[in-house]
């Protein structure tokens, strides 16, 4: 049995285009413009799934997905940094800003570590394999990192170093213990 994911970033919004972590704001104009211009690039599946995010909701809306939340696909819980751009956390809070980029185990915001949020959503993953058949998740850059570092098996430190960009897609298919990637395809309107 084979289970085919189809992890999507989410469109545009004001946390993503100001460089913020994230303040669980909806998309902007634009950003839901250019999701529904893209639904019919996004594959069918018999189960969708989102994080919980508000611009996540509204991504899966725009592309026409009925997917419910999914609490381990939440994006990393960033404590006093949330809603604060990098560049606020960067003039105050230097020194601990460069060991959570350096090192995946720290969290000196007070909220998730990288590695935590790997485990967390690597748990979530390998349970898909349980089944078969396409799945469409709509979910946070920071998990979609974590989501393919996993399948990689690559080390958490991997993950900062990936690049996700708005209305992209990862494809992850899985069985017999292990998962193949396919990153970084734009939704094309069909």
């Amino acid at each position: 049995m084979t289970v085919r994911l189809t992890l999507i970033s989410p469109a545009v919004g004001e946390a993503l285009r100001e460089v913020r972590f994230d303040d669980d704001g909806p998309l902007d104009p634009r950003g839901t413009a250019r999701a529904e211009a893209a639904a019919p690039g996004v594959p069918a599946a018999a189960r969708a799934f989102r994080s919980p995010s508000v611009r996540c909701r509204d991504t899966a809306r725009a592309l026409g997905l009925t997917a419910g939340p999914v609490d381990a696909l939440a994006g990393c819980a960033m404590g006093r940094w949330r809603g604060r751009t990098l560049a606020e956390v960067a003039a105050t809070e230097e020194q601990a800003l460069a060991r959570w980029l350096a090192d995946p185990t720290a969290a000196p915001h007070g909220g998730e570590s990288l590695t935590a949020l790997r485990t967390r959503v690597g748990a979530w993953l390998d349970a898909l394999r349980s089944g078969s058949g396409p799945v469409v998740a709509v979910a946070e850059p920071d998990v979609i990192r974590a989501a393919t570092v996993h399948a990689l098996g690559a080390p958490d430190t991997a993950a900062p170093r990936l690049d996700v960009r708005p209305l992209t897609a990862v494809h992850l298919s899985g069985r017999a213990g292990r998962w193949n990637v396919r990153a970084g395809e734009p939704l094309p309107p069909r």
